[in-house]
């Protein structure tokens, strides 16, 4: 394989892997899917629990997959079009091509955390805490572990899981709870209005 012919096929590999990445997370062409091929441009890039570690505005490494496709492509396009020239030598095309893909990669990253991810953070383990979580029933609890269900607003999106009466006692539909304790996907309640009656020393006031 000569240089030339390297150099093509970095740039056509770089780049069909960048094309099929952009339709595929930004378009949502689904059957691009079927392919596994990672979502370069969608917007979940940033949101993993716990944070990601790297550099970046958005909280992505510079070192992945959509940065390596595209020093891949500008690698590739540079090294062969300096080589078709015929009065560059090979190392002095190398190197020019080894700083036009890092160029290009650093474009693409600055693109990537400037404007598609510029609005996005990285979530931790505490966006996700449930105990102290406002809802409410959708589905009654009946007593002595019965269990129903509620819904509940979590980083702006409506969710919803399974509920159990801290208590044991019956909780009505429509009820607002607050969630104690949250144990095998299963969110242990109790009635807001209970709570709201009880002092920081865990006493009635209407006993006091």
């Amino acid at each position: 394989m000569t240089w030339q012919s390297f150099y093509l096929l970095c740039f056509v590999v770089g780049f069909l892997l960048s094309l099929l990445g952009f339709l595929s997370g930004t378009m949502h062409l689904h059957f691009l899917h079927h392919l596994h091929l990672p979502k370069f441009f969608s917007h979940g890039a940033s949101a993993h629990a716990g944070g990601a570690h790297g550099a970046g505005d958005a909280g992505i490494s510079p070192y992945n997959l959509a940065t390596f496709m595209a020093f891949l492509t500008w690698f590739g396009g540079v090294g062969y079009l300096l080589t078709g020239r015929g009065h560059f030598g090979y190392l002095l095309v190398l190197l020019a091509s080894i700083a036009a893909g890092f160029a290009g990669a650093a474009v693409l990253f600055g693109f990537l955390t400037k404007v598609l991810l510029r609005h996005e953070r990285s979530l931790s383990a505490a966006d996700f805490e449930m105990v102290g979580v406002l809802g409410r029933i959708t589905v009654p609890i009946r007593a002595g572990g019965g269990t129903g269900e509620i819904v509940y607003s979590q980083e702006g999106t409506r969710r919803s899981t399974g509920a159990r009466s801290e208590t044991g006692k019956p909780i009505v539909r429509g009820s607002e709870v607050v969630v104690t304790r949250y144990e095998g996907g299963i969110a242990y309640v109790r009635p807001w209005e209970e709570l709201a009656r009880r002092d920081p020393q865990g006493l009635d006031r209407d006993k006091a």
